[in-house]
């Protein structure tokens, strides 16, 4: 491979195809569910279309994904078994971020479409009504134009992530800071502990607002202790 290590140790061959810029990421995603070249792009919203495309080719070469006809004939990429054996080993890096990086760092890289994005496929639907439910949330220190997301529940067909009004009438109204939100979903901070104060607003009936940290889909790394400020 050009630009290679030149070494035959394991971890340098290894490293040649999983430490290109990009690809932990774009494996956390494959990881995470998504198949689809638009849903890996929502999980990567700074990387171009032409770079995806080529780290997938790069993946699918090194046996680590294959791509497959899924419904309606539209492309999807699983993961091969070579990929699946990555699950530790890039959940163990997630999980070591999360004790040993500094809060205020990983504070300080924000993106109101990837945590709208990463809220959605780990919200808890059990607390919620059994019902259509529409959850609107409002970023107040964002630019108006970036400031309101949504994520609509469906106990049938599960729950979308809303970049756009979805025009359905909203059952629980949030605003807060992106920073706030982000903290919440990181275990940084809780829903309790940002509305006393003052940080959180909710609007809607007591049934869903109480439970919102039920239902609020977390980082799956949101429960590593932290071993730093």
């Amino acid at each position: 491979m050009r630009g290679g290590y030149g070494q035959f140790c394991p971890i340098a061959m290894a490293s040649e195809v999983l430490c290109a810029r990009w690809t932990p990421l774009l494996l956390r995603e494959l990881l995470c569910g998504s198949t689809r070249f638009n849903d890996l792009r929502r999980g990567v919203p700074r990387m171009s279309p032409s770079l995806l495309s080529k780290r997938l080719g790069e993946l699918e070469a090194a046996g680590v994904i294959h791509a497959v006809k899924g419904p309606k004939g539209v492309k999807e990429y699983r993961l091969t078994q070579a990929g699946e054996e990555l699950r530790p080993l890039v959940m163990g890096i997630g999980a070591w971020g999360q004790r040993w990086v500094e809060s205020g760092i990983s504070l300080n890289n924000l993106d109101p479409e990837l945590l709208i994005w990463d809220m959605h496929r780990g919200l808890n639907i059990d607390p919620l009504p059994a019902r259509r439910v529409c959850l609107q949330f409002v970023f107040g220190d964002l630019p108006a134009a970036r400031q309101n997301y949504w994520l609509l529940v469906d106990p049938q067909s599960g729950v979308e992530a809303c970049y756009l009004d979805p025009g359905h009438a909203v059952d629980l109204y949030s605003e807060s800071s992106l920073r706030t939100m982000t903290a919440i979903w990181m275990g940084l901070d809780t829903v309790e502990n940002a509305i006393r104060h003052g940080r959180l607003e909710l609007i809607g009936p007591r049934e869903i607002a109480a439970r919102m940290q039920e239902w609020l889909g977390l980082s799956p790394f949101a429960q590593q202790p932290r071993m730093v400020g």
